[in-house]
């Protein structure tokens, strides 16, 4: 079997390299009493851009922390009665959270849909500083020169999935104990966060997640792509590496590998061992972390690619068992 990281027999038992910054856990416990203290002002407005039979869609706004008013899409069941289950769905980097159209499926099947934008990429949802729109990349790196590493970019957009998910179990119509997430690449990050830092998750189900252990993806010389920005930072900001190991020590408060012993949701995850986006390794690194019920899907011959044979229905029926 080609391989482009380690044998698989090697990958079961990585254990990761970015290093977890001593502080970790009080870093996040503060981080989601400043989450507990942010009044999220949920404001859900009747969408004109779709007129479906059998569901409701909306655009759906809340504050995050730092203030920044959020965007997500939201889709539920028109004239159900009792409470349904719901799913949370993040995008891909630079992305958004797309059409209301793809969302009907799941609303057709019982489920309501709330699909975030990322706070400064694509979407409509406001940056840390509460300007609308994209800056487009930069965001592993926004804040890594901040002494204070609250302002890491990732923290806050981790911190707005959780806020999600409380905005939505708090809805009449979700039964708030039969909540999942699903994503791919940096949306099966995102994935991974919510259910670490939202421990109601009930499920979730990540694809190939992105943001997990930096410093293998340095040492791979993967530096590229959607993680291109590593190197641009060493290269124009420390060209001789002599502050590498705080570097990477930093971003290990946004490496999911270490927030998934947290994660008390079931999990499934989608891993393509010919990846160079987001190397298996790397994604080993936060699997292997895992203490909760746990399975890994694993397609030998497939790379960083939008469609997985059987994928879908496979996300579906976990999902669907929420």
């Amino acid at each position: 079997m080609p391989l482009i990281d380690k044998p698989l027999a090697e990958l079961k038992t990585y254990p990761g390299l970015n290093p977890r910054p001593a502080d970790f856990d009080a870093y996040w416990d503060a981080a989601l009493r400043e989450l507990d203290a942010t009044d999220p002002q949920p404001e859900l407005v009747p969408s004109q851009e779709l007129a479906p039979q059998h569901s409701e869609v909306f655009d759906l706004w809340f504050t995050g922390v730092g203030g920044a008013r959020v965007y997500a899409k939201y889709v539920r069941p028109k004239n159900s009665s009792g409470q349904n289950p719901a799913v949370l769905q993040f995008h891909g980097y630079t992305g958004h959270s797309g059409d209301f159209f793809p969302r009907l499926a799941w609303s057709g099947e019982g489920f309501c849909v709330a699909a975030l934008d990322c706070r400064g990429q694509g979407g409509r949802s406001e940056d840390s500083g509460q300007v609308r729109g994209t800056t487009n990349r930069g965001h592993i790196i926004r804040g890594l020169d901040d002494p204070d590493a609250r302002k890491l970019y990732y923290r806050q957009v981790y911190l707005d999935t959780a806020q999600l998910a409380r905005v939505v179990m708090a809805f009449p119509e979700v039964d708030a104990a039969r909540v999942g997430a699903m994503g791919m690449s940096q949306g099966g990050a995102l994935t991974l966060a919510c259910a670490a830092l939202e421990p109601r998750i009930k499920r979730a189900a990540p694809m190939f997640p992105f943001l997990c252990d930096y410093r293998r993806v340095w040492e791979m010389d993967l530096a590229k792509d959607a993680y291109e920005e590593l190197r641009t930072w060493f290269r124009q900001f420390d060209p001789r590496h002599e502050r590498e190991n705080e570097i990477f020590t930093k971003l290990g408060y946004i490496d999911c590998q270490h927030l998934a012993p947290r994660i008390r949701a079931e999990v499934l995850m989608f891993t393509c061992l010919m990846d160079p986006i987001c190397p298996p390794s790397t994604q080993f690194a936060a699997y292997n972390k895992l203490t909760a019920k746990k399975d890994m899907v694993i397609y030998p011959d497939y790379g960083h690619e939008i469609y997985l044979p059987g994928e879908s229905d496979r996300t579906f029926n976990f999902l669907r068992g929420l």
